[in-house]
């Protein structure tokens, strides 16, 4: 009885008010850690959930995954908003902005978390409602996807109205690849995110494999279908909500029915097809290895078997499953886990991209992590416990080293580290293709989303642990905090474990075990931002307006690159503008949106590449906006911060004011050149965007292949979509995708190629404009540019060109200016730059009188 009460006793002084203050000083944990390229640490402590743990590696991790989203994260326009990208370019299969829905579920569960949920709503419309979304050219679990949003930032409207989309998607997935007989879905390997996987190799496609029943592919459809049944309930249409919760039924039952193999305690995928190669044949409707050259094989298993538990799928009574992934003679490695057993008989490891037959891939890790944490939650066994859980997550997290430094590429060698093979330049750096944060909120915090107006953590912390802290969790409209604090010395909120709700402890434990309670107040709706602050100086679509101009070009970079949404301070891959080579004291760059906006901020991205280098931060920048021909300095303005740093953003807010374009002055620190990585001019948008026509006089516009004139032809054009007819469309889209651009790459001319156009009739001409394509690999700027007139016999030089810049260059806008001339044809003639197997290319050429 004494103990009774002296538990109830300490119980009730527990919830006696404590301040409401932060448990974690964000500034003071963000500034720990040395590996920031991006320094804006308040945007950092406005958005992030802050995490303190006696695991330093998995802390480092954890903000470098923050810092990771921010490299990926795009404003694509003033029409769609933000996005998130997968490579560090934009790769010719991504969609539009490079998006690629692959890896946007997990990119999903780790952006929730975010406090502004304008980025993750962003991103969730944009799957479904962007005419350039790909939502079904990888697998990806759109609607639960949705639902995971609301169960973080719940708004009944933003997810209701999604609804006819989402259900659109589901079906076209069915019309694609529903196998009545089996009632499951087929897949390829490929299409799930694992190529070269071990029974793609068993076909004579071997990058893609056949079609094949997957157990994570139809866990994806499951879930999907319970989400669609949980909106559609919402919205009141029962009748859905019953014909996707028995979809979801069917598919969960035939799941665990056909891919099974209880001889083998393990989910596999099963052969939609029959295959023969080499004398061996994998007949249909059979599991790994149950028939073909490795018949009767007891190994076969993929580290994708885990994901029906990613989203609690399998009923009790497979959980021998996780027996192996601790297991050195299965999948456990000191960098892994490996993606195949490591006995299997196709388990290899490449150094060159992309197999699953047996690398380290995070996207797999992942979601290993996602199922582990699930079985410790909410399922009986005594195969693994929370240390092992523990275990893999800290090796997960000192995976991501390269150099000792945080890093991430595509796929690592599960017994070195080593990256090599699986990061390749100008695309898999700091790559976004797992999850990482979701697995510490959810997982090691135990936070379990839900649409209930209770909080319930389930957490994995080890009892080994004397403190963990996660804080400032966005929730339900409420700031949550998780806290374990053995004796109460660390965070001084008292001692044990507990749950905080705006500051305020509402549940405690003496013990590490699962802990509930109501949310004060309630659920807080999440409103929507009906009218936003747009950035009017974004040009992804390739519209003539915005349109850039700068003093001097630089040495490195291209202005394209400032304009593309995306902000990244690395030195490589190069994603800025520098003054680099600049003889001036002083340059500027200025932006034209060809209208008049109303403007009342404007954020310049500083880059400062540190001691010794040659781009510094500058001293000053000055602010204009044009007034009809002439530029007029930008009044009352309050910046922030004082002076310009590299690594953020230097915000200029002022009253807001009509103006067409906006001029920024860069005065450079002494000895060395400035650059920016992204300009952006924020203003209040009255109705929907509407980008400005372009001015009259371009002769060389054709947006109309079939018009008869102007029409272009070339001497060579790449065999990707890289034909002439675009290079005259309007269109000015300097990044590889979406392919709207010429280029001669593959070309067997190793001097030059030429494009020409014919105007159908003589044409006054006076100056060109070619926007020049370079992908810093098969195609770029040429060495030298010679234009060309018909004279109605042959081909003439046009003497006393003046070019701006003088040397090509590639990502910008070059000018070559002469004395007018009159003829029936221009050619342009690219002096390839001299590397081999290197070719020329424009997205766009303009002509105009003068």
């Amino acid at each position: 009885m004494g103990m009774v009460l002296l538990g109830w006793l300490w119980a009730a002084f527990s919830f006696l008010p404590v301040s409401a203050g932060p448990v974690i000083e964000a500034g003071e944990k963000l500034r720990e850690f040395d590996f920031w390229m991006n320094r804006d640490f308040e945007w950092f402590a406005e958005n992030i959930p802050m995490l303190d743990s006696p695991d330093r590696e998995l802390d480092l991790t954890y903000y470098y995954r923050w810092e990771l989203v921010t490299r990926h994260l795009v404003y694509a326009g003033p029409g769609t908003g933000y996005v998130f990208t997968e490579f560090a370019n934009r790769p010719f299969w991504s969609g539009a902005y490079g998006t690629i829905s692959c890896p946007a579920g997990m990119q999903i569960d780790d952006v929730r978390w975010l406090s502004n949920p304008r980025y993750v709503r962003d991103y969730m419309r944009f799957w479904m409602r962007h005419p350039g979304a790909q939502p079904r050219n990888y697998s990806f679990w759109a609607a639960e996807s949705a639902w995971s949003i609301h169960e973080v930032q719940p708004h009944d409207g933003f997810i209701i109205d999604l609804l006819p989309d989402l259900i659109r998607n589901y079906e076209a997935w069915e019309a694609r690849g529903w196998v009545e007989e089996k009632g499951l879905f087929w897949q390829l390997g490929h299409d799930d995110g694992m190529e070269f996987d071990i029974n793609a190799r068993q076909t004579n496609d071997i990058l893609r494999g056949g079609q094949s029943l997957r157990p994570g592919f139809n866990t994806y459809m499951w879930a999907d279908a319970g989400a669609l049944a949980r909106i559609s309930a919402l919205a009141g249409d029962g009748e859905s909500a019953a014909r996707f919760a028995n979809k979801a039924e069917r598919i969960k039952q035939q799941l665990q029915k056909e891919l099974w193999d209880p001889s083998r305690s393990f989910f596999f995928p099963m052969s939609n097809q029959r295959h023969e190669k080499d004398g061996h044949v994998v007949e249909k409707y059979t599991l790994t290895y149950e028939t073909g050259e490795f018949a009767g094989s007891m190994h076969g298993r993929e580290l994708h078997g885990y994901i029906p538990w990613a989203f609690n799928l399998p009923d009790s009574g497979f959980e021998d499953a996780w027996k192996f992934l601790t297991d050195d003679q299965f999948f456990q490695a000191p960098f892994g886990p490996t993606t195949v057993e490591r006995n299997d008989p196709l388990f290899v490891l490449k150094e060159g991209c992309c197999w699953w037959s047996g690398q380290s891939w995070p996207f797999a890790t992942a979601q290993t992590l996602k199922g582990f944490a699930n079985l410790l939650q909410n399922y009986e066994q005594q195969h693994v416990d929370r240390e092992d859980y523990v275990r893999l997550l800290h090796t997960f997290a000192i995976s991501h080293r390269k150099d000792g430094r945080p890093y991430i590429a595509e796929a690592l060698h599960p017994f070195t580290g080593s990256w090599k093979g699986h990061d390749m330049e100008n695309r898999s750096e700091h790559y976004f293709h797992s999850g990482f944060t979701d697995l510490v909120i959810t997982g090691l915090a135990g936070l379990q989303p839900s649409v209930s107006d209770r909080v319930q953590i389930k957490p994995l912390i080890p009892p080994s642990w004397d403190f963990f802290a996660l804080d400032q969790v966005p929730y339900h409209g409420h700031m949550l905090a998780v806290v374990w604090d053995r004796d109460g010395s660390r965070y001084g909120k008292g001692r044990g474990l507990m749950i905080l709700v705006d500051g305020r402890i509402v549940a405690r434990s003496e013990n590490l075990r699962t802990l509930e309670a109501r949310l004060p107040g309630g659920t807080r709706k999440i409103p929507l931002v009906e009218a936003p602050l747009v950035n009017f100086a974004v040009n992804n679509d390739g519209d003539y307006y915005p349109r850039y101009q700068v003093s001097f070009p630089g040495d490195e970079g291209a202005t394209s690159m400032i304009h593309d949404g995306e902000y990244v301070y690395d030195r490589r891959p190069l994603d800025r503008w520098s003054t680099l080579g600049s003889p001036n004291e002083t340059d500027w760059i200025a932006v034209d949106f060809g209208t008049k906006r109303p403007v009342e901020k404007v954020e310049l991205y500083v880059i400062d590449d540190g001691e010794g280098r040659r781009t510094r931060a500058p001293r000053a920048i000055g602010l204009e906006y044009r007034t009809g021909e002439d530029w007029m300095p930008v009044p009352d303005i309050s910046p922030s911060p004082a002076v310009p740093q590299g690594g953020r953003p230097y915000r200029l807010t002022f009253p807001s004011i009509e103006t067409s374009g906006i001029r920024a002055t860069l005065t450079h620190s002494p000895g060395s050149a400035s650059a920016l990585t992204e300009f952006m001019v924020w203003g209040q948008l009255d109705g929907d965007y509407v980008p400005p026509c372009p001015p009259m006089g371009n002769i060389a516009f054709n947006p109309d292949p079939r018009t008869a004139y102007p029409k272009v032809r070339a001497s060579f054009h790449d065999q990707y979509g890289g034909t002439p007819d675009k290079a005259i469309d309007g269109k000015i889209i300097f990044p590889s995708n979406p392919v709207n651009r010429w280029t001669s790459y593959g070309s067997p001319n190793n001097e030059r190629d030429w494009l020409e156009i014919d105007f159908g009739g003589p044409k006054k001409m006076g100056r060109v404009v070619l926007h020049i394509f370079d992908d810093r690999g098969g195609v770029q700027a040429p060495r030298q540019i010679t234009l060309q007139i018909w004279s109605g016999e042959s081909w003439m030089d046009i003497g006393a060109a003046i070019a701006d810049p003088a040397k090509p260059r590639g990502g910008m806008a070059n000018t070559i200016r002469f004395e007018p001339v009159t003829a029936p044809k221009l050619r342009v003639v690219f002096d390839h730059i001299g590397i081999p197997n290197v070719r020329s290319g424009v997205t766009e050429i303009e002509v105009w009188a003068e």
